[in-house]
């Protein structure tokens, strides 16, 4: 289904930061090796904690992209942010002139900010008194920072949202960020997802809800989405940020295009403030929304980017959701969940994901769920386990369900040049 006017949507920019790695080859290498990003927390003594693994960011320059003096008024979250949009303006070679500036918009997805921060200027308010709180505590930790200070950076005059709805948040902001293109509000937009909180309060309050991982003797295999023996989801950070532009114009300057985006989905389930819906009601109807909104049959999908977290009730709920929505072609379509090799990356997940499943159209490779090494009687697809797989991939979805039972789904096709 296209919008009433027609307008298309491609993708011909993508920046990432993620455990696995900063920019699109290392990202891809990582995911083409089955290379887990997971290891041991180094940002603090994790000793007194259950958990003490995530998927760190390492090896990143964010003096490439920001100058030295502002460093030190953002939060780590925002460092992300600012890089991946770099690295993706880079991609893409597009320049926001003075004429298109306010056709241009920023959307992004966060959850919880600058959690690092309101740490820190705590434990200074605490120890040392209220003088020693930074002037720039606020803007550090407010999540509308990130696509704020996105469009300081590059000149973006356009809508500019911050989406904060959990673990989808990526991709409703990809989701919206799309709708506003294809409906005419815009004609570039600048979306995705970012998020930082590898933290002592992040993790204390994840171990309290028994939701994190605790195989820290083995943290590359601790994230195992549809294994039988998963413990639980490892905490990830980064941020990946995709370039959407009308068709017509990416194809008049020259633009390399990843793929098209064509359908978006959102639902609630009305049900827990932390569980899936059961049998995963909300996800498939949110999955069904996303194929009518792009006028895709169940039958033409050929890859599902799972939102896959390695906790017992999502896998369990998200693979009958898929059955619920596939029928017979549930066994047919690949399933991976890139999860088990980033962690997952909470408010970012969504934007991560929906640039890998981009580039899975794009090299026509699937990457694989690593760590599948115990089949689960209730997830019985086909998870793509451990290895990439050779596929021709016109069409992929991309999941996201989040706390509160919001949930996500985007519809991709392979470009077809016309």
């Amino acid at each position: 289904m296209t919008s009433h006017n027609g307008r298309r949507v491609v993708i011909t920019g993508i920046g990432l930061v993620s455990p696995l790695g900063t920019g699109i080859e290392e990202n891809w290498t990582s995911l083409m090796e089955g290379r887990s990003g997971i290891g041991p927390i180094t940002r603090f003594d994790a000793g007194p904690f259950s958990t003490r693994i995530a998927g760190e960011v390492k090896n990143y320059n964010a003096e490439d992209y920001i100058p030295r003096k502002e460093l030190r008024k953002m939060d780590p979250f925002l460092r992300f942010a600012l890089v991946a949009a770099g690295l993706a303006f880079d991609d893409s070679q597009l320049k926001i002139s003075p004429d298109l500036a306010p056709r241009a918009g920023v959307i992004l997805g966060c959850g919880l900010g600058g959690l690092l921060t309101i740490e820190e200027s705590h434990k200074l308010l605490m120890e040392v008194g209220p003088k020693k709180v930074s002037p720039f505590f606020i803007p550090m930790i407010i999540g509308n920072m990130a696509p704020g200070l996105i469009s300081i950076y590059h000149g973006a005059k356009g809508p500019n949202l911050s989406i904060q709805t959990a673990c989808a948040a990526g991709t409703h902001a990809v989701g919206e960020a799309f709708n506003m293109v294809r409906n005419g509000v815009s004609d570039i937009m600048i979306t995705g997802g970012v998020e930082s909180t590898i933290t002592t309060l992040a993790v204390a309050g994840f171990n309290a809800m028994r939701a994190l991982s605790t195989r820290n003797d083995e943290p590359e295999k601790a994230s195992r989405p549809f294994d039988r023996d998963r413990d639980g989801f490892v905490l990830g950070e980064g941020a990946a940020i995709l370039i959407l532009e009308e068709a017509s114009r990416a194809v008049e300057r020259g633009a390399k295009i990843y793929a098209e985006v064509i359908g978006f989905g959102a639902s609630g389930d009305a049900f827990h403030m932390a569980a899936p819906a059961p049998e995963g009601e909300g996800a498939a109807r949110c999955m069904q929304t996303a194929l009518d909104d792009a006028g895709i049959a169940p039958a033409q999908v050929e890859y599902i980017n799972a939102h896959g977290t390695s906790t017992d009730l999502n896998d369990k709920y998200e693979t009958q959701a898929i059955k619920t929505v596939f029928r017979e072609h549930a066994w047919k379509v690949a399933v991976s969940s890139t999860k088990s090799m980033t962690g997952h990356l909470l408010g970012a997940a969504g934007g991560v994901e929906a640039a890998y499943t981009a580039l899975t159209i794009d090299r026509q490779m699937i990457p694989p769920t690593i760590n599948y090494e115990y089949p689960d009687p209730d997830c019985d697809l086909d998870y793509v386990p451990n290895q990439p797989r050779k596929a021709d991939v016109s069409v992929a979805i991309s999941n996201s369900f989040g706390f509160g039972g919001t949930n996500g789904t985007l519809v991709f096709r392979k470009w077809n040049g016309q």
